[in-house]
């Protein structure tokens, strides 16, 4: 059965390298400062006390007054997980590093949450649609989209 990171020995950790980079954590997860986030994850996934190379999923939930990004992290070596979220407030224009060049995998999960939530992923080396047509207007999963039959009203 997987087992989860000590969280406190990866604030101590993580603080100690890129200071100000957590902003609260609990059992299993830490919240992060989105201007932070490829740091963090390069550090998480390289450091030979953590060695989180796998990335599970990642997510994004809509709060209506900030996105979220979540992040399932996952160490074989030493069959741990960690859960890393950070807040997007800019609805108009949310927008946050990619972590492509730290894990390959995230590269289509991160195109499928453009496409659905509008959250651009900077640095991404293809972002365009992947399950709905180019054309298509807005993002469906967002609280504030209008279907095709509501904006022709």
């Amino acid at each position: 059965m997987t087992r989860v990171v000590d969280t406190i020995k990866v604030v101590e950790l993580l603080e100690a390298e890129i200071s100000g980079s957590i902003l609260e954590h609990a059992q299993n997860e830490l919240f992060v400062d989105p201007n932070k986030i490829f740091e963090i994850a390069a550090l998480l996934k390289d450091h030979e006390a953590l060695e989180l190379g796998y990335l599970t999923s990642i997510t994004a939930v809509d709060y209506i007054e900030y996105f979220q990004i979540v992040y399932h992290l996952l160490s074989m070596k030493f069959n741990r997980s960690l859960i890393l979220k950070t807040n997007l407030y800019n609805r108009q224009n949310p927008s946050i590093q990619s972590l492509t060049r730290v894990w390959k995998g995230a590269e289509l999960q991160e195109r499928e949450i453009w496409d659905l939530f509008g959250i651009k992923f900077n640095e991404h080396p293809n972002m365009k649609r992947v399950l709905l047509w180019e054309g298509f207007e807005g993002h469906p999963l967002r609280k504030d989209f209008l279907g095709q039959e509501e904006q022709k009203i």
